[in-house]
């Protein structure tokens, strides 16, 4: 019964963040989510911490890790977060709590506007360009299974297989969506339609037995979310 009453209790400052400031773990070696320029960090997983430290109401520090050592700084309390656009990974669940998520980084099917092609269940015996050795090439090859055979493109970049829809030189491309968002960008005269066909959200981690700074974030993320800053955010980078 005290557990209950503990959970159900609004969060404190003083258990979430007893440092008094917000300590975010990040690897500032993946653009555009975090660029180290040996002067500052910045990013969308950067922005992201501000705008979740300004919501929350406490000054936030960035602490660059390595990828490899992320878990760990948050479960010795090195940090009290990582943001670092981390995937959700169930072999982890006993040691870190994670936020709703606030990027979707899954597979998208691209195909020119107004091609008939709106999903994976439309592509037998058409061309699909991807980038060879990718999960995209994995997920082509399950999807024949179901669907039949098609026409296989493989390129070595995902960019050059979203040239090659673009050039009307395949019928669709299967990308992910990091890739086709940063080529939409650089490519803004190409009318395209999308559409997921899996599903890799980035999340927050924070560390299982602190559930005053999970609740604070998640919250923060939630709102974020509904008055529009987020997407802000996104389209900053994208």
């Amino acid at each position: 019964m005290f557990r209950d009453v503990w959970r159900a209790r609004p969060p404190l400052h003083k258990y979430a963040f007893p440092h008094g400031e917000i300590r975010i773990g990040v690897d500032a070696s993946f653009p555009p989510f975090a660029v180290d320029d040996g002067q500052t960090v910045y990013g969308l997983d950067i922005d992201l911490g501000n705008a979740i430290a300004e919501e929350i109401g406490l000054p936030v520090r960035f602490v660059n890790i390595g990828f490899d050592a992320l878990y760990d700084s948050v479960i010795i309390d090195q940090v009290d977060m990582v943001i670092s656009a981390l995937r959700l990974d169930p072999s982890r669940m006993a040691e870190v709590r994670y936020t709703t998520h606030y990027f979707d980084a899954g597979l998208l099917l691209v195909t020119p506007a107004g091609s008939p092609i709106t999903m994976m269940e439309f592509m037998e015996g058409y061309d699909i360009a991807y980038e060879f050795g990718s999960l995209a090439d994995a997920e082509v090859r399950e999807w024949e299974k179901r669907i039949g055979r098609m026409n296989h493109q493989p390129y070595e970049l995902p960019q050059y297989a979203l040239d090659a829809v673009r050039l009307e030189q395949a019928d669709a491309a299967l990308v992910d969506s990091t890739s086709y968002y940063l080529y939409e960008r650089d490519h803004p005269e190409w009318e395209a339609q999308t559409r997921f066909v899996t599903h890799e959200v980035y999340v927050v981690a924070i560390r299982i037995d602190r559930i005053d700074t999970w609740k604070f974030v998640n919250q923060a993320i939630n709102t974020l979310k509904k008055n529009g800053e987020l997407d802000r955010i996104r389209a900053k980078w994208f």
